[in-house]
């Protein structure tokens, strides 16, 4: 996701076909909210990033980018990188650069195949366009994590465009919660790298001693959200608890979140994870979930539709099939939790604003969908 998107204004007449032109409205407490089904039939899609001229790109988990305009979803772009499309692994989140408009430049991340398995990778490309077809040109891998392993879930995997020309990229820990706490394993981590994928200068440890270069952040166990947040100037994460203990984290540089050492969460058995929810060198989290929502996409709310809403942190919930809004005050504390769609549209994958304020969400289904959701008073 970039933290400057071009301010166009988006005017989106319904894409999809007639079978998926659904509109919908739902009550909340501040305002009333219309929400309209403007793509289907994706599968599994995953990220979504604005692009100028009215358009969109997404990922199916597959392995597919598609370009959504007011003409439909387009055919598939070519020379998206091999992905090892298994469990929760496949083509994951997308960006555009800063500088798109003029480069074509953008970013996936991807559970990329290799020697032990698969692991959380992120390329640079440059998108081009030739009528109604699309390709990537360029395709440089920029990070490969440095462990790959055989598990086919916990790869995380967001991506913030900086402003200081810096990329956030996140990963899990591959369902080896000790890996998180392994200072040079890129597993269960925050990585920052600039957009050419060299160390920036004031990362933590940019000599790589005491952790890899790369890591920003460490002690996550699968983050599958992140935003930068005006509200606290900084990036701020949602990640998978195990039962229980779905964190929002502000991860700060070479701080350690803990897991699997501490965790409001319990094994899935119901067994004891860790030492408990505190522990000396350890982070807590802004704010938990228990029981788990399942979180995955983050937005902070800065747009003019939903005035009610601004500076208030919206969270995809993949297990109760809702929005969660988080309600904060002008310094970003949490005051109060709003649960919105609660089952209306299936598990929400990604929450995405456009430049208008609307707000956009992707479902995680094999028969996927773009909703978009608007004023509706």
């Amino acid at each position: 996701m970039s933290i400057n998107t071009p301010h166009f204004v988006f005017i989106f007449a319904l894409a999809a076909s007639p079978a998926f032109a659904q509109t919908q409205s739902f009550n909340t407490e501040a305002v009333t909210v219309r929400a309209d089904v403007i793509a289907g039939g994706l599968d599994h899609p995953w990220g979504l990033d604005f692009l100028a001229g009215n358009e969109a790109i997404v990922t199916e988990r597959s392995g597919q980018i598609r370009i959504l305009s007011q003409n439909g979803l387009s055919e598939p772009v070519s020379g998206v990188p091999e992905v090892a499309a298994s469990g929760q692994g496949g083509l994951l989140d997308i960006a555009v650069a800063r500088d798109f408009a003029t480069s074509g430049t953008i970013f996936v991340s991807f559970s990329e195949p290799g020697r032990g398995g698969a692991g959380t990778a992120l390329a640079r490309a440059k998108l081009v366009r030739d009528g109604a077809k699309a390709r990537l040109e360029d395709v440089k891998v920029i990070f490969s994590m440095n462990r790959k392993s055989g598990t086919s879930h916990h790869f995380g995997s967001r991506i913030v465009v900086n402003d200081d020309d810096t990329l956030f990229v996140t990963t899990g820990d591959r369902g080896q919660g000790d890996r998180a706490q392994d200072m040079q394993d890129h597993a269960g981590a925050v990585i920052r790298i600039n957009t050419d994928g060299s160390i920036p200068k004031d990362n933590p440890s940019p000599d790589g001693k005491a952790m890899a270069a790369e890591i920003w952040s460490k002690g996550h166990r699968n983050l599958q959200g992140a935003t930068f947040d005006p509200v606290l100037g900084s990036l701020i994460t949602v990640e998978h608890g195990a039962k229980g203990g779905d964190e929002l984290n502000r991860p700060q540089a070479g701080k350690n979140y803990g897991w699997p050492v501490i965790t409001y969460g319990r094994d899935y058995s119901g067994a004891k994870i860790g030492v408990g929810t505190s522990a000396k060198g350890y982070e807590q989290p802004l704010y938990y979930w228990d029981p788990s929502i399942a979180p995955s996409g983050l937005a902070s709310y800065q747009g003019d539709m939903f005035p009610e809403w601004k500076g208030d942190l919206l969270i995809g919930s993949l297990k109760f099939e809702l929005l969660s809004r988080l309600d904060r005050d002008a310094k970003g504390n949490i005051l109060d939790e709003e649960r919105i769609l609660d089952g209306a549209f299936g598990r929400i994958r990604d929450v995405n604003v456009a430049p208008d304020g609307s707000i956009w969400l992707l479902t995680d289904e094999g028969d996927g969908m773009v909703v978009r959701l608007s004023r509706g008073d």
